[in-house]
């Protein structure tokens, strides 16, 4: 499993929501999506993170890159203090602890 994730600094996270939330339903109509969350840091209100889970890179990249997510990304310029900071990891497998 793949986890995007879309973070961004804010002034009020309440401002970039909707745009958050716009992200997650384009997502959702991709081949490979399994789910999203948004977050705001319980320490810092102004650091706001969308967590998507996709089952392969290319699946992930395929929405990243798409013109529809540009756009998006875009609109958010608006409400954001500096660019969003876009990255994905793989899951790695938890050998049985001891």
């Amino acid at each position: 499993m793949i986890k995007g994730v879309i973070g961004y600094k804010v002034l009020s996270y309440k401002d970039v929501e909707p745009i958050l939330m716009k992200l997650r339903s384009h997502a959702m109509q991709y081949k490979g999506f399994v789910s999203a969350e948004n977050l705001v840091s319980e320490e810092d209100y102004s650091v706001v993170v969308m967590i998507s889970t996709w089952e392969t890179i290319e699946n992930w990249r395929t929405w990243a890159e798409s013109k529809i997510t540009k756009d998006l990304l875009r609109q958010a310029k608006a409400v954001v203090v500096g660019a969003a900071r876009i990255t994905a990891y793989r899951t790695m497998p938890t050998i049985a602890w001891r």
